[in-house]
C-alpha cells in the first residue's frame, strides 16, 4: 500500500541514483579518493534520509491503524510496526 511519503522517497532515491552514476564516472576518470569518499558520503546521507522518511511514515500509519482497530487488525498493525522497526 503506497504511503503519503512514497513520491518524496522516489524523488530522493532518483536523485541519489543520479549522483551515484556521477560518482561512477568520477571513479572511471581517476578523481581523487578524497573527492570520491566525500561524494559517496553524500549519497549515503541521501539514501539514509529516504529510508527514514519511509520508515517514519510507515510507523505513523501502523500506529494509526493500531489505535483505531481492534482484534486481529490491531495485532497485524503492531506486527507491521515491529517488522519495520528493525531497520531503524
Amino acid at each position: 500500500m503506497p504511503h503519503q511519503t512514497h513520491p518524496d522517497v522516489v524523488k530522493r532515491l532518483k536523485r541519489a541514483d543520479g549522483h551515484l552514476q556521477t560518482i561512477i564516472a568520477m571513479t572511471e576518470r581517476g578523481r581523487s579518493c578524497v573527492d570520491l569518499a566525500q561524494q559517496l558520503e553524500a549519497v549515503e546521507r541521501a539514501i539514509e534520509n529516504a529510508k527514514k522518511a519511509l520508515i517514519h511514515d510507515h510507523i505513523e500509519q501502523c500506529l494509526e491503524r493500531a489505535n483505531t482497530a481492534s482484534g486481529p487488525k490491531a495485532r497485524a498493525a503492531v506486527r507491521a510496526l515491529k517488522a519495520i522497526a528493525k531497520y531503524l
